[in-house]
């Protein structure tokens, strides 16, 4: 996968530049909530219980301020995209101890033959390793300065 393609995942309903939620769970729910109004996904709390499953086997939070929720389930069809964002943080229980800021979650189907959901993520991981590509996407004001960022990495 390419970042012009993992580009094509993200789509302004359902970026997020001033996430509310003050707690992991809260975030989740914000989260799957944006997805299911804006991204066509149902059975939202299926999916929030899901992805309480999959933190409490370990932390999504990655540290330097980001996480990954993610999982698959029969509730989407295809791979579904949201990027969160928080200025204050939010205690995601980061293996550094510190506030997660920025939230990539990915959901997917069980049948995804291609394994495009594991593309995406490990797409979205190059994309944030960078110190100041974080901060960029930290700081970006709206949608298309995010897409920007995103857009340049793909050259």
């Amino acid at each position: 996968m390419t970042f012009q393609e993992l580009a094509s995942y993200f789509v302004e309903p359902l970026c997020i530049f001033d996430l509310k939620a003050t707690s992991k769970r809260d975030a989740l729910a914000e989260m799957v909530t944006t997805m299911c109004e804006h991204g066509g996904l149902k059975d939202r709390d299926i999916i929030l219980e899901m992805l309480l499953n999959r933190e409490s086997l370990g932390s999504t939070a990655i540290g330097k301020g980001v996480a990954f929720p993610h999982g698959r389930t029969l509730a989407a069809r295809d791979l579904s995209v949201v990027f969160a964002r928080s200025q204050a943080g939010v205690n995601f229980d980061a293996v550094d101890k510190e506030p997660t800021h920025l939230f990539f979650l990915i959901i997917a189907p069980p049948q995804d033959r291609d394994s495009i959901y594991l593309q995406a993520l490990g797409k979205v991981v190059d994309l944030i390793k960078e110190d100041d590509t974080r901060n960029e996407i930290l700081a970006a004001a709206n949608f298309d300065e995010f897409c920007s960022i995103i857009g340049r990495e793909a050259k």
